[in-house]
């Protein structure tokens, strides 16, 4: 008579194998289905492809590229991702004037931030400086000083009229 859980038996049923996650640079046609993200917009990067400024790193200077940043450490100068997610973690600093599709504080901003979708400041975020966006979100505890401008989308890098000026549209 078959007793189960007795040392040396192994189950009916065994477990089936689960398929390693991908590797880099391995055929995209056995990477498992992913949803659709609200904010994944067309040609925005894959949350794999995100470059990362650790605590103990200093830079200064202008940061372009294709692909998402996330900053733990200092950072000093402009950073400019369009198409892409800025993300200052709890650790960062950063005294720069950003522009990217998504920006999102934990840690301390000295700059004007310009996204194309959103800006997030959260609970234990800072951010001084102005803010142009189609959407933003300032969570309860959060640190904000500055001006915010609501731009619809695909109007953000239209340039405002100064006070006083008027369109000419004829």
């Amino acid at each position: 008579m078959w007793k189960p859980n007795q040392p040396g038996t192994t189950p009916a049923t065994p477990e089936p194998l689960r398929p390693a996650p991908p590797v880099s640079g391995g055929s995209p046609a056995f990477e498992p289905a992913r949803p659709a993200a609200p904010s994944s917009a067309p040609g925005a990067a894959a949350a794999s492809d995100q470059a990362t400024i650790g605590k103990s790193l200093i830079v200064k200077g202008e940061l372009t590229g294709s692909e998402s940043l996330y900053i733990d450490g200092k950072v000093e100068g402009a950073i400019n991702l369009p198409g892409n997610r800025v993300t200052v973690g709890r650790n960062g600093q950063v005294a720069a004037n950003i522009s990217a599709r998504e920006i999102v504080v934990l840690g301390k901003v000295r700059g004007n931030c310009q996204a194309a979708d959103r800006i997030d400041i959260r609970a234990e975020g800072s951010l001084t400086g102005d803010v142009i966006a189609a959407r933003i979100s300032i969570e309860d505890g959060a640190f904000f000083k500055g001006g915010i401008d609501i731009r619809k989308p695909g109007t953000a890098d239209a340039p405002k009229p100064a006070e006083g000026e008027e369109q000419n549209n004829g």
